[in-house]
Order: C-alpha cells, then sequence, then structure tokens
C-alpha cells in the first residue's frame, strides 16, 4: 500500500478552513472546505463560484471532482502544521572499524 504524499496530508489539514479552488475550466470556488478525499476530490461549503466571465454564483454546498482541479489555495497558518514540525534524529549505529573498538 503507498504511503499517503505531503500534499495530500496538506489537504487534509487545511478541512475546516477557507480554500480557494480553481478547475481546469477556468471557474474559482472559494469557501470553507469540508472534506477532502485523497484523490483530491473534495467538498466545499458557503462557497461563492466565479464563472471564467466574471459572474459570480453562491452555492450552499458543491462538490468537486479531483482529476478536474487545477490548483488549490490552502491558509497560509499550515506552514506552522504539526506535519512540518522536524523530529529528533535517531542515533546512528556505529559502522566498520568504530564499531569494532568498543
Amino acid at each position: 500500500m503507498p504511503s499517503i504524499g505531503v500534499p495530500v496530508k496538506m489537504l487534509h489539514e487545511a478541512e475546516g478552513h477557507v480554500v480557494t479552488c480553481e478547475l481546469k475550466s477556468g471557474e474559482a470556488y472559494r469557501g470553507t472546505l469540508i472534506e477532502a478525499e485523497d484523490n483530491w476530490n473534495v467538498q466545499i461549503g458557503t462557497a461563492s463560484c466565479t464563472h471564467r466571465d466574471g459572474r459570480i454564483t453562491q452555492l450552499e454546498h458543491v462538490f468537486i471532482r479531483g482529476s478536474k482541479i487545477r490548483w488549490l489555495v490552502i491558509p497560509d497558518m499550515l506552514k506552522n502544521a504539526p506535519l512540518f514540525k522536524k523530529t529528533a534524529p535517531k542515533a546512528k549505529a556505529a559502522k566498520g572499524a568504530a564499531a569494532a573498538k568498543k
């Protein structure tokens, strides 16, 4: 089973925050990220949709297929997420001649 990459982990960290999502079609959605899946399918609540021609539509709830997403903007505060905290380095085992002397 493959491990989950950092971008997918960040997407999950953004749940509950306001995000902006632009689709490959040129439409942009901005609202609260309710749920995100590993394949980037997202549910956004209280969303505003900016169409390619500039019209703005208010939506209570929208589901966007991950393969249709061009990019997604998440809050800047997530750069301090626990995901990026450095862990203490593990002690390395001595190798070669140094190990033989002990």
